[in-house]
């Protein structure tokens, strides 16, 4: 999968271009001053790697398994109820 590199300004003159590489399967890089800034992906290829994505994100389950469980080695700060006034 080969992508070009366009600059914005190239990538805003030829905007159709980009869609239609994009479209072909080949990413396309838009650098600003020289960084790169955003990539043009066809339809197919963003909906693959939402998929991808989705299948690596955890399950409300799996986080909650991930949390510290009290082991009672967190030692908690005994307070003094305040007195009520009244």
């Amino acid at each position: 999968m080969t992508s070009e590199i366009w600059t914005l300004q190239d990538a805003k003159n030829r905007f159709s271009a980009v869609v239609d590489a994009a479209m072909a399967g080949r990413p396309q890089l838009v650098t600003r001053r020289g960084k790169p800034a955003t990539v043009v992906l066809g339809v197919e290829d963003y909906e693959r790697l939402r998929r991808l994505e989705q299948l690596h994100q955890p399950s409300l389950v799996e986080l909650l398994l991930e949390l510290p469980q009290d082991d009672g080695s967190i030692e908690r700060a005994e307070l003094e109820p305040r007195p009520w006034e009244e």
